[in-house]
């Protein structure tokens, strides 16, 4: 009997909230609100690679606080998947849940790749 086996990719839907960083553009001003909002996102980006760094050395130690700065850090930006799904990987985390966790941390990291892509649709959604 022929095995046939097929390489599942999944493709997450990824929410965003634009009224963040409408207001902060809002508040700040142009120029000033640029510079905040790439801050932001990089130190998101530089959470992430720190999370992912820990996770795949093991040391988990301090791992539940970091997700919870990396949730607060999304909802801040309007990346309402990335600190939903940072959320379940705490959960997960707290229940000692190793099969949960390793799932949904790769769903994390599906999501963080893509809310953290260069595309310019959340600031296009700002300012229409």
């Amino acid at each position: 009997m022929a095995m046939n086996v097929v390489a599942l990719r999944p493709k997450e839907c990824v929410r965003q909230d634009a009224e963040p960083i409408a207001a902060i553009y809002r508040n700040l001003g142009t120029a000033s609100a640029e510079q905040v909002v790439t801050r932001e996102l990089g130190e998101l980006a530089l959470t992430m690679a720190g999370l992912a760094q820990q996770v795949r050395t093991h040391q988990i130690q301090d791992l539940s606080r970091q997700l919870r700065q990396l949730q607060r850090m999304a909802e801040a930006l309007g990346l309402v998947s990335l600190g939903l799904v940072a959320a379940d990987v705490r959960t997960c985390l707290e229940r000692a849940d190793v099969t949960a966790f390793s799932a949904v941390w790769s769903r994390l990291l599906r999501i963080a790749e893509r809310s953290l892509a260069p595309d310019k649709s959340l600031l296009d959604q700002t300012f229409s």
